[in-house]
């Protein structure tokens, strides 16, 4: 199952088995003044963002040659073993795991690309906080050690955009969300910039396999709706799969994956390593 030999996404984090992630690895960022990042920004990525493929096809072992519900299992069996981060621990690993790979005193916010300072993490107007990709609404898990502080699906945001978001579902289309350009939201969904959809439908794909009621958590499971309210659900899953599609695993986010393998949680998004498997269990 060598990474290498599945696909162009897949590939992209074998290389790194080489050698530090390039220099132009970046996350479609923008800066404070809202215009894009410089192509060449430099990654500032430590040992902690590498791994070899071997080490990789090593983790999945158990996964290999399963398909659809049995590969969903196996996955879930892989992943759910993991180190656990408090909520209050959630704001410094986000300073690291979001590092903006041209200023490491910045990071990235998740649906507005801004680059900020990562001592302005708080509550207040332009201040940054943490967002959950799969709102903890949906299942009720509000902030409790397990999937309310899962760094595979916490980002930080915008606090105003963090609030427009809220807990919709994820969909095309609405009006445009201020402060996060490309963003677009309406009544009861969230459209992400195109620089970070596929990162959207892969950290919500991690929690459905990753969560599954077993360990004292709701069951959550992907559906194609929106309006999903407090069920344990998150939609539009033909959308989502879409946007996997469109928008592949990067530098910064193939990165992020590995440093919350090494220092933080000791598991991965297996959708970041193997996008392909997505349609293979949806």
């Amino acid at each position: 199952m060598r990474i290498s030999s599945l696909t162009p996404w897949a590939a992209g984090l074998a290389a790194a088995s080489l050698l530090l992630l390039p220099s132009s690895a970046t996350a479609g960022q923008r800066s404070a003044s809202g215009s894009p990042a410089p192509a060449g920004a430099s990654a500032g990525v430590s040992p902690a963002g590498v791994s070899s493929d071997a080490a990789v096809d090593a983790y999945y072992a158990a996964a290999e040659g399963k398909t659809g519900a049995a590969l969903k299992t196996a996955l879930h069996t892989i992943i759910k073993s993991q180190s656990k981060v408090t909520y209050d621990g959630v704001w410094n690993a986000l300073k690291v795991t979001d590092q903006d790979p041209a200023n490491s005193n910045n990071v990235i916010l998740v649906y507005s690309g801004r680059s900020q300072s990562k001592s302005t993490n708080g509550g207040g107007v332009n201040d940054w906080n943490r967002e959950h990709v799969w709102a903890k609404s949906h299942g009720d898990f509000g902030t409790a050690t397990g999937p309310g502080t899962d760094l595979h699906h916490l980002r930080p945001e915008d606090v105003t955009v963090n609030s427009t978001r809220g807990n919709k579902d994820f969909d095309k289309g609405g009006s445009p969300v201020s402060e996060a350009s490309g963003s677009f939201t309406d009544s009861d969904s969230f459209e992400p910039r195109n620089a970070v959809k596929g990162d959207v439908a892969r950290m919500l794909l991690y929690m459905a396999v990753r969560y599954d009621g077993g360990d004292g958590f709701a069951d959550l499971e992907m559906n194609d709706k929106v309006n999903n309210g407090s069920a344990p659900a998150m939609g539009r899953l033909s959308v989502l799969k879409q946007w996997n599609l469109q928008d592949p695993p990067d530098a910064f986010e193939q990165r992020r994956n590995q440093v919350i393998y090494d220092t933080y949680q000791h598991n991965r998004n297996p959708f970041i390593d193997h996008p392909e498997w997505v349609d293979s269990i949806w």
